[in-house]
């Protein structure tokens, strides 16, 4: 690792609107860093078998190694003391813990989150445990995946083993990260594993993601853990054009990125665009009675995943056969956009819609719990200059500028408490490979170096600059009425 630099010479001021006890955060996920693939017992996921199906990654990569954090993480964890972080988001890996998906665990793999615990503990950083980040074992995936009610039995059994032994020390859980990528890109585009391409099996999936995750959030209240949430990845969505046929576009939009995670969840009911959406597919012959209530269990926070706006509009089904289509043929299109700048993923960075965001969901779904933005970041063109430093302008600049579009929200009244940069290092891109990189810190993949770029730097001092400002400015204290003081 390269010593950091001192950073920018003009000094980061604070960002307005953020209240004191604002959690400043970082984000990983352990298929995209750990490697150590098949060391200490962990079993194959549907990642390491999607790796190694022809043409499904760029640069037909793998995370056999990714940033070799398995072994490095005492570096990393040095890293985020340096960055002044309050939290630090990682995931488990469900093969590490139980190999094939079911039975008891593998201690070794335990022991390793123990150890990756208790040194960001001892750093004065706060873990928050993401339980499912995409990497389902792959023993699960031949049985059925997640298009069967079992697994959503199995990942409950695997987030009490997890809890057990480490629940005592990790203050926030999260049960699932982006469930619409696990069905969707998973089980219908196929572009994500298992690289199915389904629509009955993809609805199926994301109706037993839900249910996993309520049968986990039991779980976890039943170990005593203190906060329990999910990571959503809800997507702003804009017609092309102001036509009833791009509105109604947007409408069926919604329905797959949005109202299929939010409903069950926030507003005690399925869809009422599903008919509209999908036609005969959503059936809904996977849901029992019951499950709207497992599923809707309340939480002590949401998780929001955010990167860029979503441009749709009208187009006609892929395949005319409602039998065959998949989940995500729903006459919907894509569009560019050309007002914009956009990232090397080819997002378009528009901060603004951020805000929308935020505002538009609390105002349509009142019971929302308090909000934690758990990734946000963007992948740019890194460059080494001869004196070792990446001068990532860009990504401070798209950094900032989504800060600020979260303080906005915040001054509009949303209740938003933390925000977690994607990511710590630059990783495994699923299948993008390692040619995108969205970390703060730069990995050299040869030789395992880290290299802090500008962003690193930025975002150090914006932390810094937080706490000297509410630390010279503290907020008045109201006067204690007797029903205040007894809560």
């Amino acid at each position: 690792m390269s010593s950091p630099s001192p950073g920018t010479p003009v000094p980061v001021p604070p960002l307005p609107g953020l209240p004191a006890a604002f959690v400043f955060g970082a984000a990983t996920a352990a298929y995209q860093i750990e490697g150590a693939h098949d060391e200490d017992g962990r079993g194959p996921s549907i990642w390491d078998t999607y790796c190694r199906e022809p043409g499904r990654i760029e640069g037909a990569a793998t995370g056999d190694v990714a940033c070799d954090h398995y072994h490095r993480y005492p570096e990393d964890i040095a890293l985020l003391r340096e960055l002044g972080v309050d939290s630090y988001r990682f995931s488990v890996a469900w093969p590490r813990v139980q190999p094939t998906g079911a039975g008891p665990a593998n201690g070794r793999g335990l022991d390793f989150y123990d150890r990756l615990t208790d040194e960001l503990l001892a750093a004065g950083i706060s873990p928050a445990a993401t339980l499912y980040h995409w990497d389902l074992p792959q023993a699960l995936e031949d049985r059925g995946g997640w298009r069967l009610r079992e697994t959503a039995e199995r990942f409950a059994e695997y987030t009490a083993l997890v809890a057990a032994r480490l629940g005592d020390r990790i203050p926030r859980w999260i049960t699932l990260n982006e469930p619409f990528c696990s069905a969707f890109l998973g089980y219908a585009t196929g572009r994500h594993a298992p690289g199915a391409q389904e629509g009955r099996g993809a609805l199926a999936a994301a109706h037993h993601l839900l249910l996993g995750h309520g049968l986990a959030v039991r779980a976890l209240r039943a170990a005593g853990v203190r906060q329990v949430g999910i990571t959503l990845n809800p997507d702003r969505l804009l017609p092309a054009d102001d036509t009833p046929a791009d509105a109604a576009a947007v409408r069926r939009a919604e329905t797959l990125h949005n109202e299929t995670w939010f409903d069950p969840l926030f507003a005690g009911r399925y869809p009422r665009g599903e008919a509209e959406t999908w036609g005969p597919q959503a059936d809904g012959s996977w849901r029992r009675e019951g499950d709207l209530e497992l599923i809707g269990a309340p939480l002590d926070f949401l998780g929001i995943n955010y990167y860029r706006p979503i441009t749709v509009t009208e187009a006609p089904y892929r395949d005319p056969d409602p039998v065959t289509r998949t989940a995500t043929d729903i006459r919907v299109a894509e569009c560019a956009r050309d007002d914009v700048r956009h990232t090397t993923m080819g997002w378009p960075v528009d901060p603004r819609t951020f805000t929308d965001l935020l505002t538009d969901l609390t105002a349509r779904y009142p019971s929302l719990p308090p909000l934690l933005i758990t990734e946000n970041g963007s992948a740019e063109t890194d460059t080494v200059t001869p004196d070792g430093r990446v001068h990532d302008s860009d990504r401070v600049g798209y950094l900032r500028d989504h800060l600020a579009a979260v303080a906005d929200a915040v001054r509009a009244g949303v209740d938003v408490r933390g925000y977690y940069v994607w990511s710590l290092l630059d990783n495994f891109e699923w299948a993008r490979g390692y040619g995108q990189r969205f970390g703060i810190v730069r990995v050299d993949y040869a030789t395992q170096r880290r290299i802090p770029k500008d962003s690193y730097h930025w975002y150090r001092d914006l932390i810094a600059a937080h706490r000297r400002y509410h630390a010279q400015h503290p907020a008045p204290t109201a006067p204690h009425t007797g029903e205040q003081a007894a809560r």
